[in-house]
Parts: structure tokens; C-alpha cells; sequence
């Protein structure tokens, strides 16, 4: 398998995509020996020697942490106004976050330098099932299951894909997960679980939002095989066995 020499660069940890190009245009990379100025040359990963400034350099192997992400991080790399769950992650140089959670948004996601691995989590035609912890501001209606499994219409060019809604009793145990603020006084059929298997902008809220209710708070709890361990505190991450994902 061949692949760029950027980006070979840039999952070995030597820098940023930017970063490595700069380095390739000064003339400080070799491939076998000889001296390589374009940053899309290709390069076989597994035969190839690379030396950046005479310094052998070795891809650095696959790496995925789950994380809990807490509200107020937003899903990029890198921010200017506000941090970002790469800050939550150790080793995160050549990492990047898989999909997006809204900044006000809590629960599992995933961060890695493992592309494969991301596109089938993220590829529409994998249909990856997302679940959702959701508090609305009135309980939901039992009629909401049937419309959510027809598909709803959220403003898009077409509705969006049968989800499974689970509307849940005061007793559910995926009321664990609610901070305790939100379990307080809560009514039975205001927290509610979603299934989904697409990830538009804001879907989730605006799903809710076209059936007259409001997401006041919202945890993902799972993301394909993986499930959010109730005892990862807030802005703790793990490391998660990426094949493990792939041959789900």
C-alpha cells in the first residue's frame, strides 16, 4: 500500500500536515536514501526508509482513545476561541476526533490517526447505529416512535433515516448517565433514547425541534460496537482497540 509522503510524516508524529510539507520543500527528507521536495510522492510505508534530517523515521502505529467528552469542548484540532477535546487527549499531536459532538454536547467519541478505521465509522453506506441520552423540555408523545421510524422532516433536501426513539421511565437505566441536576424532578418520558445511523449538522435537536419538543440536554452514549463505560468520568479518555471497530 502506498500512501503520500506527507501524511506518512504527519501519523509518524513529526508534525503537523503544514509542518511536514515545509520540511519536504527545505530538502530535509529523504526516501531511500535520496532527497524528495514534493509532498505528494509516494512512498510504500512497509519497504520505504524515510529520514527526516538523517534521522530514521517510523510510522507510528495506529492509536484510538474513547473519550467522555464534557460540554463547553468543541470537536477540532485546533480552536481560537474555544478548547478543544484534542486538549483532553494524551499523545495527541497527529490525532484527530472522529465526527463531531455539538460543543454543549456530552458523551463518547472517539479520537485517532487511524483514517480507515474513521471513514467506516463515519461513511454513510456503513449505517454505524449512534445513540443518544436526550432531556426534553416536555415528555415525549408515544406517537414520536412512529414518525421518528418513517423518517422526519428536519429542513433538509430529503427527511432523515428510520431512527429508533425509546421513550424512557423514571426507572430506565440509562438514567445513569444524567448529570444530577437533570435526574431531579425529571418526568417520566422527558428523557428519551435515540438511534441514529447518519450524522447531519445539529440533527438530534433539530429532529426533536420539527416535533414541538427542545433538547435541553444531550449525551452520546454509544457509537457503533462501543458503549460510554458509566465509570469514564468527564474529560477522562481511554485506549480503545481499534480492530476490534472494524470487525464489528
Amino acid at each position: 500500500m502506498q500512501i503520500r509522503l506527507d501524511k506518512f510524516l504527519a501519523d509518524a508524529g513529526v508534525g503537523t500536515r503544514s509542518e511536514v510539507k515545509s520540511i519536504i520543500r527545505r530538502k530535509g527528507v529523504t526516501i531511500n536514501g535520496e532527497c524528495v521536495v514534493k509532498p505528494e510522492t509516494k512512498l510504500n510505508p512497509d519497504t520505504d526508509e524515510v529520514a527526516v534530517n538523517g534521522s530514521s523515521v517510523v510510522k507510528r502505529g495506529n492509536v484510538t482513545y474513547l473519550l467522555h467528552k464534557p460540554a463547553g469542548y468543541v470537536c477540532a484540532t485546533e480552536d481560537k476561541r474555544f478548547p478543544t477535546v484534542m486538549e483532553l487527549v494524551p499523545q495527541a499531536r497527529d490525532l484527530f476526533p472522529v465526527g463531531r459532538l455539538d460543543k454543549d454536547t456530552e458523551g463518547l467519541l472517539l479520537i485517532t490517526n487511524d483514517g480507515e478505521m474513521a471513514h467506516r465509522m463515519l461513511s454513510p453506506r456503513s449505517h454505524v447505529d449512534k445513540t443518544y441520552l436526550a432531556v426534553l423540555d416536555r415528555p415525549a408523545e408515544d406517537a414520536f416512535a412512529a414518525l421518528f421510524a418513517g423518517g422526519v422532516d428536519i429542513g433538509d433536501d430529503t427527511p432523515t433515516l428510520p431512527a429508533k426513539l425509546e421513550i424512557c421511565e423514571t426507572d430506565h437505566p440509562a438514567l445513569a448517565y444524567l448529570p444530577e441536576e437533570y435526574r431531579t424532578g425529571l418526568r417520566a418520558g422527558q428523557a428519551v433514547l435515540l438511534t441514529i445511523h447518519e450524522g447531519r449538522y445539529h440533527q438530534v435537536k433539530r429532529m426533536f425541534h420539527a416535533v414541538g419538543r427542545e433538547v435541553i440536554y444531550l449525551k452520546r452514549l454509544s457509537f457503533g460496537p462501543l458503549v460510554l463505560p458509566l465509570s469514564l468520568k468527564k474529560g477522562e479518555a481511554v485506549p480503545c482497540d481499534a480492530e476490534n471497530i472494524k470487525n464489528a
